[in-house]
């Protein structure tokens, strides 16, 4: 590689004047030129503005050669003259001419100078002293693995409730890494816990900006957010952007799905829902939803071949068993019923709503010892529910006794007490057993808890039943106009208000009232996509479907299906296809021929192999004190860190 260029150059040419006579001379004349090793530099790391030397790596190579050579000089050879440059104290750089290569002693009475000034300007350039430098940029990157357990303590710090602590450490995940969305989707779940929705948007679009749109699950968790708040039309634009993100994203199709729904959307929510079974293959929440949509449309088989897949896809999942199970009931198949509340139980042993559901399910029944099992051992594994609780109380009452419904009520009020239910039933109870008092203070004691909720709506129209059978005709009728103001779409409200002017003798009041109710009452209509099924939504062609929800078809039943689409593609439904399946149709023979004597599950077996309880043991469970509250991981970390201090 040339250093240099020729001679005839402007650039080198006064920087370095030959010392031959000759002024140009041959090329020929000209001999390589020999380097001397340069004196030892103190090391300097660049500035970050200044580019990099292209030639530094060849300099350095060429530097360790030229001091493997004789250091004489042949003769006629040029000398290549370098400046010498010192600084001055004041950090100043002075030009003191130049130094022949010959002459050692130049050199030599120089570098100390060069070094000297050098240490002197690196102490002023902040460059060199990262400590001086504040900000993120000067702290040291943790390593990675350190946002998974940082996330994971959050996680655990978020389930006790330090919400402090936790928010202080997804911050700092967030401060070293940005890029991650993970850390932006817990902490703006944290801040919707304490109800600081404006905060959790204010993450959300930050985690948006940051991972430049692409994580899907910031958008998705972004748009429940405005779901929730009642901001549709924001909602499904963060689910579209979440879905373009990444079309794999099942929970933004079905959460989309799920907002159609309640607005009253069903063809879009199908066509949404088709969709996410396209893109991402069968996931059980979409079969189940379709399947709840077909049961609405009283298309029970199609919604039993659903449900199948649901169960197929995670035989885990405890919501598909339980829905399943309460499609059936209202077809009255309650044995068939029965054995889906034991698949679910068996999915997930300490599920509450499977035990809960399933006692409800023996009271309706008529077997209250086993819905009193039943709630007990939903109690024995969740034992900070206050729901099982009410519903055990309420049990107690109309098949025991008041004073034992009592204990229960008053457990669950302690458990939860700002769980209005349980003081609303509480209250209905006192009010049946004669104490007026007492009801309206438990009453009063629910309605301070939140004036707002639907909770409250009931709370207020059950008051003011109570206030109607005892004479306060007019405090009942201001009970039932705040109950209304809270939720105008209650029917029931409506007619006990109506019903209470007849009996006074105001027919033409009454009638009013009702009016009222028609006029101000928002009627969601079904559209056509009721009466059509679910498959020909997708596509009329069978070849869609199979790919879409993977039939179990033989050949032969393929080839009679398609040529029965192709001659009635313009008006069929799905509805041959799925009677004719053959999984189907044993599925409704096993609900025609289900027996309670054909299950083969044992209750108290699988509580004592799957959750060690021994069924004996359940009333003193019962009769146990409340538990305590799990003491925060915190302490536990700390009290190992000093621990493990002390013995270093």
């Amino acid at each position: 590689m040339q250093l240099f260029s020729s001679p005839k150059s402007s650039h080198f040419s006064p920087l370095f004047p030959s010392p031959s006579p000759n002024p140009n001379p041959s090329p020929k004349s000209l001999s390589p030129l020999p380097l001397r090793p340069l004196p030892s530099l103190p090391l300097l790391r660049s500035p970050p503005s200044s580019a990099p030397s292209p030639l530094r790596s060849d300099l350095d190579e060429r530097v360790a050669e030229a001091g493997e050579e004789e250091e004489e000089e042949e003769e006629g050879a040029l000398v290549v003259r370098r400046p010498v440059k010192e600084f001055a104290e004041e950090g100043g750089v002075v030009d003191t001419g130049y130094s022949d290569g010959e002459g050692g002693g130049a050199w030599a009475s120089s570098s100390s100078k060069i070094d000297r000034g050098l240490s002197e300007f690196a102490k002023k350039m902040p460059i060199f002293e990262p400590e001086r430098v504040g900000g993120a940029a000067a702290e040291e990157k943790p390593l990675p693995i350190n946002l998974e357990l940082g996330l994971y303590r959050a996680k655990v710090l978020t389930r006790c409730f330090e919400y402090k602590e936790a928010e202080n450490i997804l911050v700092k995940c967030i401060k070293f890494w940005p890029e991650d969305g993970r850390a932006y989707v817990a902490l703006g779940k944290l801040f919707c816990k304490q109800s600081r929705f404006s905060e959790a948007r204010a993450v959300y679009e930050k985690g948006c900006q940051a991972t430049q749109g692409e994580n899907s699950y910031i958008w998705q968790c972004w748009a429940v957010l405005e779901s929730k708040a009642g901001n549709i039309r924001r909602a499904r634009e963060l689910f579209d952007a979440a879905t373009v993100a990444d079309k794999q994203h099942i929970a933004a199709w079905h959460g989309w799905a799920v907002l159609e729904i309640k607005q009253g959307n069903i063809k879009k929510a199908r066509n949404l829902l088709a969709k996410g079974l396209k893109y991402c293959g069968g996931n059980e929440y979409i079969y189940q939803t379709l399947a709840l949509l077909e049961a609405k449309s009283k298309r029970f088989e199609q919604a039993r071949f659903l449900f199948q897949q649901a169960t197929k896809c995670n035989p885990k999942s405890c919501a598909s068993w339980l829905a399943w199970a309460q499609v059936e009931l209202q077809q009255d198949n309650n044995f068939f019923a029965r054995q889906l509340f034991e698949n679910a139980v068996q999915a997930s042993p300490k599920n509450r709503f499977a035990w809960h559901i399933w006692a409800l399910f023996e009271a309706k029944q008529g077997d209250v010892d086993k819905a009193r099992k039943l709630l007990k051992i939903g109690h024995a594994v969740n034992p900070r529910d206050p729901v099982i609780l009410q519903s055990l109380a309420l049990l107690e009452y109309r098949h025991l006794s008041a004073n034992v419904a009592r204990i229960w009520f008053r457990k669950a009020s302690k458990l939860d007490p700002r769980h209005q239910p349980v003081w609303i039933a509480w209250g209905w109870m006192e009010w049946k057993e004669g104490n007026i008092s007492t009801a309206r203070e438990l009453y009063q004691r629910a309605l301070s808890i939140d004036s707002t909720s639907e909770s409250a709506a009931r709370c207020l129209q059950a008051w003011g039943v109570l206030e109607q059978r005892i004479g306060n005709l007019s405090v009942a009728r201001r009970l039932f106009r705040s109950s209304l103001n809270i939720n105008s779409q209650s029917y029931i409200t409506w007619m006990t208000w109506a019903s209470l002017e007849e009996k006074q003798g105001n027919p033409i009041r009454a009638e009013e009232i009702r009016n009222l109710y028609f006029q101000q009452r928002t009627e969601v209509v079904d559209d056509a996509s009721w009466i059509m099924g679910f498959l020909d939504i997708i596509d009329p062609a069978l070849d869609s479907i199979k790919r879409l929800l993977n039939f179990d078809q033989t050949s032969e039943f393929k080839e009679k299906d398609t040529t029965k689409r192709t001659e009635e593609k313009n008006n069929t439904t799905d509805e041959a296809s799925i009677s004719s399946d053959p999984a189907n149709n044993d599925i409704v023979k096993a609900v025609d021929d289900a027996d309670p004597r054909s299950s083969g599950f044992n209750l108290d077996a699988f509580i004592r192999e799957k959750l060690l309880l021994d069924p004996s043991e359940l009333d003193k469970l019962m009769e146990s004190p409340e538990p305590k509250k799990v003491a925060p991981q915190r302490k536990i970390w700390r009290s190992v860190q000093k621990t493990i201090h002390a013995e270093t």
